[in-house]
């Protein structure tokens, strides 16, 4: 069971229990991803309204930062195993380039968190921002 931390405001932070296992015999686990590309730079406001675009195209980001020249990606991502989550992601920009109109740019960093690992993590006091669908890009 999640409990939220009540003590950050615009943010839902999953806590687990102090006991929890891991359960990795699970058919589909969820998956916390984080995706950063980088390259050229663009006008900001083009990059802006191309991560729009995605957000349409994958409603199920939950945040996304840019800048002129690096994105960053936020979502949960089902699926059996690690390497599947981390393949999905790394495929994500490339299948939504031409249809989202996003710039050229690579992967420059991947984190794939298993759902109770980002627990930890927040329970341990490290702030774990999660949101819900329906990002809206913003500068960072």
């Amino acid at each position: 069971m999640l409990t939220l931390n009540p003590e950050l405001q615009d943010t839902c932070v999953a806590k687990s229990p102090p006991h929890s296992e891991v359960s990795v015999n699970e058919p589909n686990r969820h998956w916390h991803v984080t995706v950063t590309l980088a390259g050229r730079e663009h006008d900001a406001e083009l990059v802006r309204d191309a991560l729009a675009r995605l957000a349409m195209e994958r409603p199920f980001l939950h945040s996304m930062r840019y800048r002129r020249n690096r994105a960053e990606l936020q979502y949960w991502e089902q699926a059996e195993g690690m390497l599947d989550a981390a393949s999905l992601a790394l495929r994500l920009w490339n299948e939504h380039r031409d249809s989202a109109g996003l710039p050229e740019w690579e992967v420059v960093g991947l984190e794939v968190l298993e759902r109770d690992t980002l627990q930890h993590r927040a329970h341990a006091g490290a702030p774990a921002m999660v949101g819900t669908p329906g990002a809206v890009p913003r500068p960072y």
